[in-house]
């Protein structure tokens, strides 16, 4: 696992209390091979019982902010419960990058 990788987990297990965690560098999908900077997040915590989506990703959000200000540019969040994720035991794959890489000069 890449640096950015190990300190996004870190920020988040340092966050939440976690029962399942996948941090999954997705950079080779958006053009840039060699940088980390596009990752997804698979986050099951039973903090987020009785959250709304959008309580459950400012945590994950707020874990992360720091890297999300330098080397992350872009970060794909899936939470679950641990009854939601029995259920669902895998995240939806990502879409299909649009373009926008830092090789061709787009942010």
């Amino acid at each position: 696992m890449h640096a950015t990788a190990e300190l996004l987990q870190q920020r988040i297990c340092e966050a939440l209390t976690v029962t399942h965690l996948e941090v999954i560098n997705e950079s080779h999908l958006h053009g840039t091979p060699t940088d980390d900077s596009h990752f997804k997040v698979v986050v099951v915590s039973e903090a987020f019982a009785g959250q709304r989506l959008l309580a459950r990703h400012r945590q994950v959000n707020a874990a992360a902010a720091t890297l999300l200000a330098g080397p992350i540019h872009a970060l794909a969040i899936h939470t679950y419960t641990p009854d939601e994720w029995q259920q669902q035991s895998q995240a939806p794959d990502s879409p299909e990058c649009l373009g926008g890489s830092k090789l061709d000069g787009h942010n």
